[in-house]
């Protein structure tokens, strides 16, 4: 399956938020990486996987949830 990625001012636009808030916000709160970004080759640019937010956009954010190395997550 190909994937779509995409740089912070592209995700920006289709999402409607602001590249501040993707940066300061949603990454790592919201925004896993490994889930929903990666960074090639160990460096320091990041690109977001569209497919994966895509699909999680719509999900409620409820309860306590720990991110998992293996990209999933517990339930604490």
């Amino acid at each position: 399956m190909s994937k779509t990625y995409l740089t912070t001012e592209e995700l920006s636009k289709l999402i409607k938020y602001d590249v501040r808030t993707i940066r300061e916000t949603l990454k790592d709160r919201v925004l896993h990486e490994g889930v929903h970004y990666i960074r090639p080759f160990g460096g320091r640019k990041i690109l977001y996987i569209w497919e994966t937010i895509q699909k999680d956009i719509a999900k409620p954010q409820t309860g306590l949830f720990i991110p998992m190395a293996n990209g999933g997550v517990a339930h604490g």
